[in-house]
């Protein structure tokens, strides 16, 4: 039986060990977890082609602006072009699945905020792609495990927000190198998938939810409170920001659309955890049968 393809976005790094240039990485915990469960694990390169800050006054006194090809950030999710959407569609249409990985933070550049002193490893470039991949992954109902930063940024890509740091706004300490008990939704989704009601969780993150999106279903909490896994309706009519008034008057945006979203880190405890291995596996097994 051959074996799911699973694209996951690589992650921009200022350097790795034995490279002498910044590099696309991958943690091999999450590949090892993929194919351990089955699939074949591919990394893409997150390119995109980001806008050079705008600069006033030509010879003519008008503004120049960046040509409607390139992504924008200061126009948050209006100035993701549907061609760039279009192009992230065709580069990932080879895979059974996609996992959407954690990794720095969100920009705030996004949603009109402004930057907190906790935000680390900022990039729009990563998240220009990412956010472009979000609308194909609800728009084409391509079956999604998404870990960590990746359920923060579906969350803010269907309208939800974020706590940008824990301690400071909710006074909880953050999740870093901190194992969770977790406590499962019985009636979700997620509870069948790992067999139980409660969950050990290896969680490291700062920021969490702190308005659900639309369409989203929380399934999971940690002690404190913290949101720590949602569901997408598969039934839901959400739609992701930026998506254009053709792809809305499909009545196609999010039909059917397989997502299973975690705030802890599976992969670092697949081999030891068979709960958390039945995450990788049930991806897998969905973009199986997709």
């Amino acid at each position: 039986m051959s074996r799911p393809i699973i694209a996951m976005p690589a992650r921009f790094s200022a350097s790795a060990s034995a490279l002498r240039y910044g590099a696309d990485v991958m943690a091999r915990a999450l590949m090892d977890a993929v194919w351990a469960a089955g699939g074949e694990p591919v990394v893409i390169h997150p390119v995109a082609p980001i806008a050079e800050p705008m600069t006033a006054g030509g010879d003519d006194g008008t503004e120049r602006g960046a040509p409607d090809a390139l992504v924008d950030p200061t126009r948050g999710f209006a100035g993701i072009p549907d061609a760039f959407v279009d192009q992230v569609a065709e580069r990932v249409a080879f895979a059974d699945g996609i996992l959407l990985p954690g990794g720095g933070d969100i920009s705030p550049v996004w949603t009109g905020e402004a930057m907190h002193d906790t935000h680390y490893d900022v990039d729009v470039e990563q998240d220009a792609f990412d956010f472009a991949l979000a609308r194909v992954i609800v728009g084409r109902a391509v079956p999604v495990l998404a870990i960590c930063r990746g359920m923060q940024l579906l969350n803010v890509a269907l309208g939800g927000t974020l706590h940008f740091d824990m301690d400071d706004e909710l006074g909880v300490s953050a999740h870093r190198h901190r194992v969770e008990d977790v406590e499962l939704d019985p009636s979700s989704r997620l509870a069948q998938v790992l067999g139980g009601s409660s969950v050990k969780a290896s969680c490291y993150h700062h920021q969490c939810l702190r308005d659900v999106a639309p369409g989203w279903r929380v399934v999971a909490r940690a002690d404190d409170g913290t949101t720590e896994a949602v569901e997408l309706d598969p039934t839901t009519d959400a739609v992701a920001a930026g998506t254009s008034a053709s792809e809305r008057e499909s009545g196609l945006v999010g039909a059917g659309a397989s997502i299973v979203a975690v705030q802890w880190h599976p992969e670092d405890t697949f081999d030891t955890d068979a709960q958390q291995l039945r995450l990788f596996s049930d991806l897998v097994e969905r973009a199986r049968h997709a």
